[in-house]
């Protein structure tokens, strides 16, 4: 059986990439893919702790989260087509024109 902080070190690994990701690149499109990968990290802590305490309210949880992720996907994908229809680009600095 695998220890509880293997997988809490790669939750961790995996939610430092994403917020690295998400800090360094102006690519709106990745942007989202690091916000991802930050909810993935939640998702493999919760169903370790889940599991180590024998659980099952981490694993519901982890349901919730996938939920949310696929709604902000969606709402994220209509974003930037609209962004790319209005400017022709996919960069966070050059849509200065869509502040409300």
């Amino acid at each position: 059986m695998v220890p509880l902080h293997w997988y809490l070190l790669l939750s961790s690994a995996v939610f430092v990439v994403g917020v690295a990701g998400f800090l360094t690149r102006r690519n709106i499109i990745i942007m989202f893919m690091s916000i991802e990968l930050m909810l993935n990290a939640v998702n493999i802590s919760l169903v370790s702790f889940s599991r180590y305490l024998s659980d099952m309210r981490g694993q519901v949880l982890v349901f919730f989260v996938i939920a949310v992720a696929a709604a902000e996907a969606a709402i994220g994908l209509a974003i930037i087509i609209a962004l790319f229809r209005n400017k022709a680009t996919a960069h966070v600095d050059e849509a200065n024109e869509m502040k409300g």
